[in-house]
């Protein structure tokens, strides 16, 4: 299939999802967020990761992550955080930086879209980037507007996931970081459903929703790619 029409389809798919999502409350948003950050936090996957990345939700229409980040540092976890790099407008890019503490985090400036965002220097410092050569991620939460029981996930259409995973292999030289996507049950498709490219979308290795997991034993068993 031609990639033009795959992403016109996407951009269909994306519409329909995200209306379905506006129309969620916040106690509705939190209490299937509570289940699934359980669900991660008491996994195989997650207690045998020390490096984590995971992003800071949006304040509306996304799954609340702010329990999940919480937990990562409260377990003594190296977690990254995406921060957008718009100093090229041509090229657009994510990178992955490190937060030290609750109180770094809780410092954090709202960025694009009402997403707190770490500078690039804290306290005079360099952040540790997750794409410098000497850095490791076991495991990478994902964020996403629609996912599929195949494992599919569309985004929000500008590719920086996609992107990241591959510069990050590409440039480190390590192992895929094992790809959980994070899901409220209104983004969970059936099979097929969610369009992909070949060679350029990365599909998940298992989803947590608030109706369960798919492909649980990945989930159980650990990062095993």
């Amino acid at each position: 299939m031609a990639t033009a029409t795959i992403q016109g389809q996407k951009r269909a798919l994306r519409k329909l999802v995200s209306a379905s999502l506006k129309s969620l409350s916040q106690s509705q948003i939190q209490h299937q967020s509570k289940i699934v950050t359980d669900a991660v936090v008491n996994s195989a996957v997650f207690q045998t990761s020390k490096h984590i990345s995971c992003y800071l939700s949006m304040p509306n229409g996304e799954l609340d992550t702010a329990p999940l980040v919480a937990a990562i540092l409260a377990a003594g976890k190296v977690l990254y955080v995406p921060r957008l790099d718009t100093s090229d407008s041509s090229h657009p890019r994510m990178d992955m930086l490190r937060v030290y503490d609750q109180p770094d985090l809780d410092s954090f400036p709202s960025g694009l879209w009402g997403i707190r965002e770490p500078s690039y220097e804290r306290e005079g410092r360099r952040r540790s980037n997750a794409l410098d050569a000497d850095q490791q991620l076991d495991l990478i939460l994902v964020p996403g507007v629609a996912f599929d029981t195949s494992m599919g996930r569309l985004g929000h259409g500008k590719g920086y996931y996609d992107s990241f995973i591959t510069e990050y292999i590409a440039k480190t030289a390590r192992s895929r970081p094992f790809l959980v996507a994070l899901a409220l049950r209104e983004q969970v498709l059936q099979a097929d459903q969610v369009p992909m490219i070949a060679g350029k979308d990365w599909s998940m290795d298992c989803v947590v929703h608030p109706d369960g997991v798919l492909d649980p034993n990945k989930l159980l068993d650990g990062a095993t790619h």
